[in-house]
């Protein structure tokens, strides 16, 4: 079945002396998840005078309404060949883990589709031949980046690579922020899936000695698992230990976020980005988290420096300790805060990101001769 959406109110821009490139965005999912709201955050930025955006998904989902709300039409649809042949996108941005995904990359290359970038969410190689039709390939850290040539021995070629981080929306989360956060309130905040994998124990094993420093410590949890729950009934910990609903848009994280004094991040598989690291930055709060092992993702520790945007761990007594630490000395998680603020602000800004998106767009496009 094929569904197509426009619900929303289109802008309308001068007219110009070319037609919008037709930019067409793929991906598997239309949740809440972060790959999800990158691809939303960049359409809903692109410049309509220049670019004309859709979205391809095979499956409906929550973030689809919103999407279409911003007057981008959304293609729900088995058959992304019929929806290429119909739409002729100059550019078709596909966001992905980077594992083989050889059916929709004979499909792009099978209709011809001038442009290929895709957004390499995981930095992993995809060595088939389909790969050949992708001709630009964005990491969305330095880490995965680097990892990627480690692991493949694959020269980084800035003509074919490139960092582009995820886009925030940090001036709507700034506005909704406190303007003076109260940091002397004893609580700390943790938002992630409702996914076992999203998880690591430091979570959860930092919490007694945290209660015991700071009697009166509260853990606000979204994504919540059985374990999590099970280990505040086993421990008393029933009191301190809050746990939330989904949040579904920015204007609710900063809500979440707004009477806590810091971030609590620990995920045993690491970041390949960070987005909710980057949210709560952009929210004015340090951050505490810690590193992983091995080849693990581990971009957590390219947004959380040490001492300075927050606080970096190695097992559940340092996590504890650095908690504490943040809890009982306002002004240092302040100025750490303030850092993570301004640094999110810099780097992660999603007009910025979204416009150094269209330079390359405009770039390949210029590169297969194609007028923009």
């Amino acid at each position: 079945m094929r569904r197509v959406y426009n619900t929303g109110t289109l802008c309308h821009f001068p007219a110009m002396p070319h037609s919008p490139v037709r930019v067409l965005h793929i991906v598997n999912s239309l949740g809440l998840g972060g790959t999800e709201k990158t691809m939303q955050l960049l359409v809903a930025h692109l410049d309509r005078s220049r670019f004309q955006p859709a979205v391809f998904c095979p499956q409906d989902g929550p973030r689809a309404e919103q999407i279409r709300k911003l007057g981008v039409k959304t293609h729900i649809d088995s058959d992304l060949l019929t929806v290429l042949q119909r739409l002729k996108p100059a550019i078709v941005h596909i966001h992905r883990a980077g594992w083989p995904e050889t059916h929709t990359l004979r499909t792009l290359r099978l209709a011809r589709v001038p442009v290929v970038v895709e957004t390499n969410v995981f930095g992993r190689h995809d060595p088939s031949a389909s790969a050949r039709v992708i001709d630009h390939t964005l990491f969305v850290s330095r880490f995965c980046l680097d990892r990627f040539s480690q692991e493949t021995g694959i020269r980084v070629n800035p003509r074919r690579h490139s960092v582009l981080c995820n886009p925030v929306d940090t001036d709507t989360l700034a506005a909704a922020s406190p303007p003076e956060r109260d940091f002397s309130t004893p609580s700390a905040a943790r938002i992630s899936r409702a996914d076992p994998g999203k998880w690591s124990r430091l979570a959860l094993d930092f919490v007694p000695e945290v209660v015991r420093a700071v009697p009166d410590f509260r853990y606000h949890i979204v994504g919540g698992i059985p374990e999590a729950v099970d280990f505040a009934r086993d421990n008393n910990l029933a009191q301190h230990m809050i746990f939330h609903p989904p949040l579904a848009s920015d204007v609710d994280i900063a809500a979440f976020l707004a009477p806590v004094s810091l971030l609590a991040h620990a995920n045993d598989t690491g970041e390949s980005f960070g987005l909710v690291i980057a949210e709560a930055m952009a929210c004015g709060l340090p951050v505490v988290t810690h590193p992983c092992p091995g080849s693990r993702d581990n971009a957590q520790l390219e947004l959380v420096e040490h001492g300075v945007t927050g606080l970096v761990a190695r097992d559940a007594a340092e996590y504890a300790q650095a908690v504490i630490h943040l809890l009982t000395h306002p002004a240092e998680a302040r100025r750490m805060g303030r850092a993570g603020r301004d640094k999110a602000a810099a780097l992660f800004r999603a007009q910025t990101v979204t416009a150094r998106l269209e330079a390359l767009y405009l770039e390949l496009l210029a590169r297969k001769g194609i007028q923009s």
